[in-house]
């Protein structure tokens, strides 16, 4: 008696949310033969949209135990050549949805690799939109608390390649932060997070960016952003204040669900980094700012609240011996990430410290704030190490002169009319806000 082969069927899931499209491509597959889960990791899911709201191992878990499912690898990028150059299937089991979009030029070249050993492709009809995006909606009401948005920032660094975070200054851009993405030159794009800027919490609020805002007030008005988004916030604390009150601010930043806080070591009255005379500003001690990166450290209730070390050498005339030896020390003492300033128009300083500190056992991921040298891009900054980017102030710059524009149309034509096709609709920008 001649035993039938049994066919091997190769089904890419992401599983962050299982709905009923996922079972139905799981039942399908099982009447086909034996069922092996491409798993996706969250690098993988990374690249083609936003990070799942849980992560590769909590995924795992909820896959074993699903019916008709016979085996699980793991898939580490949204290319399957990999995964189906080393298992063969006889076929691969997908939803009919990726005939376009950025994931066409994929299911080509899945195509491609299939023909290679007679395999074949089976699309199921994709499951109603609709469905799911109210499916995915109340379940990320469910995962959006604090605990777990305190997390995200640190699971985005471990999959991505480079972290895009950009200001957001009040609720409605954070809320455009939140939504934003594009599909540009077949790769998904969006912000990855918030930069709660005080610069531009000051400026916003009428008050000089030299701490005049207070820390307390600042973060209640952050309170209104973060009830609207989901994405990471990442605090910019200007030099933390009194090492006294640091605690106080840590816990009032994680009770909201804050990813992160920048601390600078910078004292006395602030004035702006990116202003040439610096002559307010002291540096301060190495002593005194590891005692503020500890006091952090053991005040913060989960190890997923990262301390990001500003590190203020450049922007003080300080050489690049003593910006490396404030970042081998910093690390020491708990910083988590190392925020290198600077204020020239080239990336050229930032780059041969980043060399430099790449070859440190105290190294710790970077991060890079291109206000003034802008023209550098995210893949330079990717080559020379860096793992976030932060647009500082960009959204602020880009409202004000927008506003200034219409106000000036309207005085000059004594009607609104002649701007109303430069400006978002009254309909629009209602359905930005969320509603019950």
């Amino acid at each position: 008696m001649i035993m039938k082969k049994v066919k091997t069927i190769y089904v890419p899931m992401g599983a962050d949310i299982l709905h009923s499209g996922h079972l139905n491509i799981i039942k399908t597959a099982k009447k086909y033969g034996k069922v092996i889960v491409g798993l996706f990791t969250d690098a993988a899911i990374g690249e083609y949209k936003r990070l799942p709201l849980i992560n590769y191992k909590q995924r795992l878990e909820i896959m074993k135990n699903i019916k008709g499912v016979d085996h699980i690898v793991k898939q580490d990028t949204w290319d399957y050549s990999k995964n189906l150059k080393k298992i063969k299937p006889d076929f691969l089991i997908h939803g009919d949805d990726w005939k376009v979009g950025i994931q066409k030029q994929t299911r080509s070249n899945v195509l491609k690799l299939l023909g290679q050993w007679g395999g074949k492709l089976i699309e199921v009809p994709y499951t109603n939109e609709n469905k799911i995006k109210i499916s995915k909606n109340s379940i990320s009401e469910i995962f959006f608390n604090p605990n777990t948005r305190v997390s995200r920032l640190k699971r985005l660094i471990n999959s991505k390649k480079i972290v895009r975070f950009i200001e957001g200054h009040n609720p409605i851009t954070g809320l455009l932060i939140e939504n934003l993405t594009i599909d540009f030159k077949k790769e998904h794009r969006e912000f990855d997070g918030i930069w709660s800027s005080s610069l531009t919490d000051s400026v916003s609020n009428g008050k000089p960016d030299n701490q005049s805002l207070e820390l307390s007030t600042r973060i209640s008005n952050l309170n209104s952003t973060m009830e609207v988004t989901t994405k990471p916030v990442l605090f910019d604390a200007d030099n933390g204040g009194r090492i006294e009150h640091l605690p106080y601010t840590i816990r009032n930043l994680e009770r909201l669900g804050v990813s992160a806080i920048a601390i600078e070591d910078k004292i006395g009255l602030k004035s702006n980094s990116l202003f040439k005379v610096q002559n307010k500003n002291n540096h301060d001690t190495i002593e005194n700012f590891c005692l503020k990166i500890k006091t952090a450290c053991e005040t913060r209730r989960s190890e997923d609240f990262l301390i990001v070390a500003r590190i203020e050498s450049f922007i003080l005339g300080k050489n690049l011996n003593d910006a490396l030896d404030r970042a081998e020390k910093y690390s020491k003492a708990g910083a988590d990430l190392i925020l290198i300033h600077s204020k020239l128009e080239t990336p050229k300083e930032v780059f041969k410290f980043a060399k430099q500190f790449k070859k440190s056992k105290y190294y710790k991921p970077m991060v890079a704030v291109p206000s003034t040298y802008s023209k550098v891009t995210e893949r330079q900054l990717i080559k020379n190490g860096f793992k976030i980017v932060i647009y500082a102030n960009h959204l602020l710059r880009a409202a004000y002169p927008a506003m200034e524009k219409v106000a000036i149309n309207i005085l000059k034509n004594k009607r609104s009319f002649d701007i109303e096709k430069n400006i978002i609709s009254i309909k629009k920008i209602l359905n930005m806000i969320p509603s019950n």
